[in-house]
């Protein structure tokens, strides 16, 4: 699995061994153009054997959809889809709070943060799901909608 805390300028990125038993932040990517993402992410989802990804979705309190939560949907489905793997989403409201204080980095600007985020949001996916699913079950409407996950 390979979590992502999707942002505009960053991606948090985290890992797990194949039982799921270790969580691991993993270096940020610096955000370029989908393409340029793609070509940094493509070799990593390889190298680690990703089987699906899993994708924060930063809801309000009420559970409801933001800008940044449309935007993290769509990239996510286009990256499921250029990776040909499913994907699954995490409720990552407060996130980022929670884990500058587990891990003392608040006003941490070197990405750190970001994938301290996606470790949170793969520890939080093992023990609630939803099971991932692929992107094209999602644009037929299959699966279930992700801002209710």
């Amino acid at each position: 699995m390979l979590a992502l805390d999707v942002g505009k300028r960053r991606i948090g990125l985290a890992g797990c061994d194949p039982l799921g038993l270790t969580i691991l932040p993993l270096a940020p990517l610096a955000r370029g153009s989908f393409a340029k993402d793609l070509l940094l992410l493509k070799p990593l989802v390889q190298q680690r054997r990703c089987e699906a990804l899993i994708v924060g979705m930063p809801l309000d309190q009420a559970q409801k959809s933001t800008v940044q939560a449309q935007y993290c949907r769509r990239y996510g489905i286009q990256l499921a889809n250029a990776l040909e793997l499913p994907i699954a989403w995490v409720d990552e409201h407060c996130s980022s709070w929670y884990a500058a204080e587990k891990h003392n980095l608040h006003g941490n600007r070197s990405g750190q943060l970001d994938s301290a985020v996606a470790a949170l949001l793969l520890e939080q996916w093992l023990r609630e799901g939803p099971e991932p699913v692929y992107a094209a079950a999602i644009n037929q409407g299959r699966a279930a909608n992700p801002e209710g996950s």
